[in-house]
C-alpha cells in the first residue's frame, strides 16, 4: 500500500461508496457531494487530501481543511471527511497516520476531526469539549468532538469562535 498526499479522480465515488454502504445510500450521496464541494471550491492552501493505493486502486482517503480561528494564533486543520473501502485491514489508521505526520512537517499545529472517538482515538484524538475548542456550528452529536496536538504537546485551548470552508459551512453537517 502507498499513501500520497492528493486527490484521486475517484475519490467523491469511493466515500459515496463507503458511507452508502455504512450509513445508507442518503448520508452516502450527502457525504460524496461534500468531497466534489470541498475537491472544487476549497482554494489550494486551506486543503491538503491524502489517499492511500494499491495496485493502482484507491484504498482509502482522508481530507483536511483550515479551521480558522482568528483569535489564536495555532494552525489548526478539520479532518472531514475520512472513507475506507478495505476496512479492519490497518488502511485507515495508515493513512491518517501518514497524513498527520505530512501536516506536522508543513507546520500545522493541531487536528479536530467530528467522528468516532474510538477509531480516532487510535491515532491520537481525544474527545475535546466546546471550550477547548468552539465548532463553527452546533454540533448535534458532541460526543463526536475531538482533537490532537500535531506536537508531542497536549491539545492546546483555542481561543474564540471558528471559521470553517465554504463547503463545510451548512448545519446538517454538523
Amino acid at each position: 500500500m502507498q499513501v500520497a498526499q492528493g486527490a484521486r479522480p475517484d475519490l467523491a465515488a469511493l466515500v459515496t461508496a463507503v458511507f452508502s454502504a455504512s450509513e445508507g445510500a442518503a448520508e452516502g450521496a450527502v457525504v460524496g457531494g461534500l468531497v466534489r464541494d470541498l475537491l472544487a471550491t476549497t482554494p489550494a492552501a486551506d486543503i491538503r487530501v491524502f489517499c492511500a493505493t494499491e495496485a493502482g486502486e484507491t484504498l482509502g482517503g482522508v481530507i483536511f481543511t483550515r479551521l480558522d480561528f482568528p483569535e489564536d494564533p495555532h494552525r489548526v486543520l478539520l479532518l472531514s471527511p475520512m472513507a475506507v473501502a478495505r476496512q479492519g485491514q490497518g488502511v485507515g489508521l495508515a493513512l491518517l497516520r501518514h497524513a498527520l505526520a505530512a501536516l506536522r512537517a508543513e507546520g500545522w499545529d493541531v487536528a479536530l476531526t467530528y467522528g468516532d472517538p474510538a477509531f480516532y482515538g487510535r491515532a491520537g484524538f481525544a474527545r475535546i469539549t466546546e471550550t477547548q475548542a468552539r465548532a463553527p456550528l452546533p454540533l448535534s452529536m458532541p460526543q463526536g468532538w475531538l482533537g490532537r496536538s500535531l506536537d508531542a504537546g497536549a491539545m492546546p485551548a483555542l481561543r474564540g469562535q471558528s471559521r470553517c470552508v465554504a463547503a463545510l459551512d451548512r448545519a446538517e453537517l454538523w
